[in-house]
């Protein structure tokens, strides 16, 4: 390697167990050739080979003088310090400088029963032939530590947890070198401190790389930063490729397969045969070809993985991505995949046996979701429909209003204090929830022009009964009439609603419109405002048919040419950026943009000539947004 080419040092410190070696391992495989690790400290001192032939652990706490101990480790972290590979651009180390003196201070507080301070001072000593080296070291490399806890005897405990088996000797030892590390952490001889406190690995990887990115461009500057990743596990046919195809199609997930990202990433790698690896290895090949995938599409935050065949790679997965993974099991009875297969059943059976001495049948005992594929296809739709939104789509518990908050005319207040009493009071409330929408939650009820509209979560088995209360409580209504819907907590959370019971779930779920009644403990699913928004173009379509269908009748209803027409606005006004929940400012506000009156809209209400022509002004507007026909597209 020429002398022009700087060599960047990455040191990863930590006490045992905070999983050092697997953040560097999956650093390297990351960064490529550029980077080499600086190999362990037995490989740079002639002296260890005789150490592990007399026992590691006795040399180390027993047998080894204090100062062999010393000189032997001062000697190889100075000489690991110094080592250049071919072409290498940036060196990994596990455990900087730092580290030697936290060691042989821990070694010394355990063998000659020093207090902390005192076995630091020890330390010191002991180290002090080699002292301006290894300062000069120190300063030439960038220290990362790794905590497991900001409390060191935390810390401990989760250290000697991961062990099969823990000596006496050893859980003092590590004792002491918790407390050395923290102390060095207190004097500020590392760069950065990352706390893991039980991070899953991909997340303490991200953590490290948007740290190490600013001392080198070699360094990714993130690593899967908000991708979710669903990976489909399942015998053969049992609908994974269709569950997959699915989640691409409707849900935008990236759709990505097992064996090329195994694959891909071994070739990077330089391994010759994946399949023959260690399984933990494996599913760390998988992690960095998605890390790739996602650094390549930017714009990608949704990818799933067909298929999961290995109970132990998904394992790892999991303990590697944590929440970020959503492990899906798709779940068929034998007979019904024999049917699907099209080169018949015996090769179903076949490659079923491959799969099950994988582990692939053990799969479901970790998944996050069994899916029960033998129905329909749309009962398997709205299932993936379920798993899809659950993470962008958060639960939360709605507040309530009183009904008389509402500013509504008597009459009405009657009819839903009446209809609440009826279907909330009892052991067993009809209704989950229910909340006033449109101009009357907005206390811009209209006696004569609004009606009264009025949104329902409840079960199936509940509508005869609500039917029976409203026939009930009816008469309280006069002439305005009642624009009921009623939804279940299932269609809910599946998405299986129109663009405007998805507005209305927006707003109950942001807090801007509030129910009058939930029943206690009720989670409702919150969608963000730009599904909302995207959601709404159905609205447009239907609003612009439903627009020319009222002036060819002659546009005799005026009133439902208004209300039309104002949500055509709406949705205009939408893709702008502005969003107006009254119809009469939605389209004072595109009418002005178009230079009409201040009372176009109010005029709109009485007079027909003005209705229909703000209703073809904001057509106009609408099919602006379309290409010209002949276009190319």
């Amino acid at each position: 390697m020429g002398d022009d080419v700087a060599v960047t040092t990455l040191a990863l410190s930590g006490a045992d167990n905070t999983g050092k070696t697997k953040q560097l391992g999956i650093l390297g495989r990351r960064v490529g050739a550029a980077a080499a690790g600086a190999g362990p400290l037995d490989v740079h001192d002639g002296r260890w080979d005789a150490i592990k032939k007399e026992g590691m652990g006795s040399w180390w706490f027993e047998t080894g003088p204090v100062e062999e101990v010393a000189d032997v480790l001062g000697s190889s972290y100075l000489q690991r310090s110094r080592f250049v590979a071919a072409r290498m651009q940036v060196r990994l180390m596990d455990r900087g400088i730092p580290m030697l003196e936290a060691s042989v201070a821990a070694t010394v507080a355990v063998r000659e029963g020093l207090a902390p301070e005192q076995a630091a001072d020890r330390a010191r000593i002991l180290l002090a032939p080699y002292a301006p080296e290894l300062a000069a070291a120190e300063r030439a490399e960038h220290g990362v530590v790794l905590l497991h806890h900001e409390d060191p005897a935390i810390g401990t405990a989760r250290a000697l947890s991961h062990e099969k088996s823990v000596t006496p000797t050893y859980a003092k030892y590590q004792q002491a070198l918790h407390w050395q590390i923290h102390r060095l952490v207190a004097e500020g001889r590392f760069e950065e401190v990352i706390v893991v406190d039980g991070r899953p690995v991909a997340a303490v990887q991200d953590d490290l790389r948007r740290r190490l990115h600013l001392h080198t461009a070699l360094v990714p500057a993130r690593c899967l930063s908000g991708v979710r990743v669903v990976a489909l596990g399942g015998m053969s046919e049992s609908g994974k490729s269709t569950a997959g195809e699915y989640l691409r199609t409707r849900h935008g997930h990236a759709r990505l397969k097992m064996g090329y990202l195994i694959e891909d990433a071994a070739s990077r790698s330089e391994i010759d045969a994946p399949y023959d690896i260690a399984p933990v290895v494996r599913a760390e090949l998988v992690l960095d070809g998605l890390d790739r995938y996602a650094a390549a599409h930017h714009f990608v935050d949704r990818i799933t993985v067909e298929s999961l065949h290995e109970y132990e790679v998904t394992a790892e997965l999991r303990r590697m991505l944590g929440a970020q993974l959503h492990v899906v099991y798709i779940d068929t009875a034998s007979s019904v995949r024999a049917r699907r297969g099209t080169a018949g059943p015996a090769d179903v059976t076949d490659r079923d046996r491959v799969k099950a001495s994988r582990g692939a049948r053990r799969i479901a005992e970790i998944a996050d979701a069994v899916v029960d594929n033998n129905g329909s296809r749309l009962a398997l739709e709205r299932r993936l429909d379920r798993i899809a939104l659950d993470p962008s789509w958060p639960l939360v518990t709605p507040a309530t209003t009183p009904v008389n908050s509402l500013g509504l005319p008597v009459n009405l207040e009657a009819f839903l204090t009446a209809l609440l009493a009826r279907t909330t009071g009892g052991p067993e409330p009809l209704i989950d929830l229910l909340a006033v929408t449109g101009s009357g939650a907005r206390g811009k009820y209209q006696h004569g022009w609004s009606d009264l509209d009025v949104l329902v979560i409840a079960e199936p088995g509940r509508t005869l009964a609500l039917r029976q209360v409203l026939e009930e409580v009816h008469n309280e209504l006069g002439e305005v009439k009642l624009g009921l819907t009623v939804l279940s907590q299932a269609e809910c959370r599946a998405g299986a609603v129109t663009s405007r019971l998805l507005h209305v779930l927006t707003l109950l779920g942001a807090g801007s419109l509030l129910p009058l009644w939930a029943r206690p403990g009720l989670t409702i699913p919150a969608p963000p405002l730009a599904d909302d928004i995207a959601a709404s173009l159905e609205a447009g379509v239907l609003s612009a048919v439903e627009i020319r269908r009222q002036l060819l009748k002659g546009a005799e209803d005026l009133r439902a040419l208004f209300k039309v027409t104002a949500l055509l606005a709406k949705v205009l006004l939408r893709f702008e950026g502005v969003e107006c929940a009254g119809d009469t400012e939605a389209l004072t506000l595109l009418a002005n943009e178009n230079g009409s009156r201040e009372d176009i809209a109010m005029r709109a209400r009485t007079d027909q000539a003005t209705a229909q022509g703000l209703a073809l002004l904001v057509l106009e507007r609408w099919m602006a947004t379309m290409p010209t026909a002949g276009a190319a597209a």
